[in-house]
């Protein structure tokens, strides 16, 4: 049921694009809807990790990080570039210290800006909760909300290849529908089935009320239409 509708929706993009997303290497990001029976009462981000990468190798990534001791915010900023390359990791465009966040990123249009270069941003989890009153609630309502990494994880590479190769389902307590990013038009209808596969088995244990809450799991692009994957029946609702 699912390759089905992976296979329809990578036709129906086919066909939109009619040879122009060829030329332009462009393709439009397939997203999973959840809907659920109940509201949680509380809104939380479940992250999702994924088999297959759904970002481009092009993909802008901003990390921020702590303020070292002693240290000048371009000190601070040279210490962690090194400590990336010393690990392998060549996919953060740019690295931002809490110092840096405060001075140069005060007012609202540089913030904006901020927002609209990077794709991903990542956060050293020890700054992880300063973090909201200097970025501002753009990034909340535009869901790039800073994702926490362990800068101190003994095998950097694979803590921050689980951040930017996955997804991230934002549970709000204000609706009963929910949506993540779960691959793209580029990628092949086993890569995006793979995906939804392993989404749909952590959304199965950490979405409030767990799997017996899912009420319709749909798939679409941006232009196409919600085609459904899942419908619970009706018994599994406890009231």
């Amino acid at each position: 049921q699912v390759k089905k509708a992976v296979e329809a929706l990578l036709a129906f993009a086919r066909s939109k694009a009619k040879g122009k997303a060829v030329l332009l290497n462009e393709s439009e990001s397939v997203h999973l809807l959840v809907t659920v029976w109940k509201v949680p009462r509380v809104a939380q981000v479940i992250k999702i990790p994924l088999p297959h990468g759904i970002r481009p190798e092009t993909a802008e990534i901003c990390l921020f990080t702590k303020d070292e001791p002693n240290l000048s915010a371009e000190q601070t900023e040279n210490l962690y570039k090194k400590l990336l390359i010393q690990n392998g990791i060549r996919s953060v465009s740019q690295i931002i210290s809490y110092k840096t966040l405060k001075k140069e990123y005060k007012l609202f249009e540089a913030k904006r800006r901020l927002l609209n270069r990077f794709d991903l941003f990542l956060s050293d989890d020890r700054i992880r909760r300063l973090l909201p009153s200097h970025l501002g609630k753009h990034f909340y309502e535009r869901k790039k909300v800073p994702l926490s990494v362990n800068l101190k994880a003994r095998n950097l590479a694979k803590e921050l290849q689980k951040h930017i190769q996955g997804t991230t389902l934002p549970v709000t307590n204000k609706g009963c529908c929910y949506t993540a990013r779960i691959g793209h038009t580029g990628m092949k209808a086993e890569e995006i089935l793979d995906n939804i596969i392993a989404a749909a088995e952590v959304i199965a244990k950490k979405l409030p009320k767990n799997w017996k809450n899912v009420k319709i799991l749909h798939l679409k692009t941006l232009k196409s239409v919600a085609l459904p994957i899942f419908t619970a029946n009706i018994s599994n609702l406890d009231e």
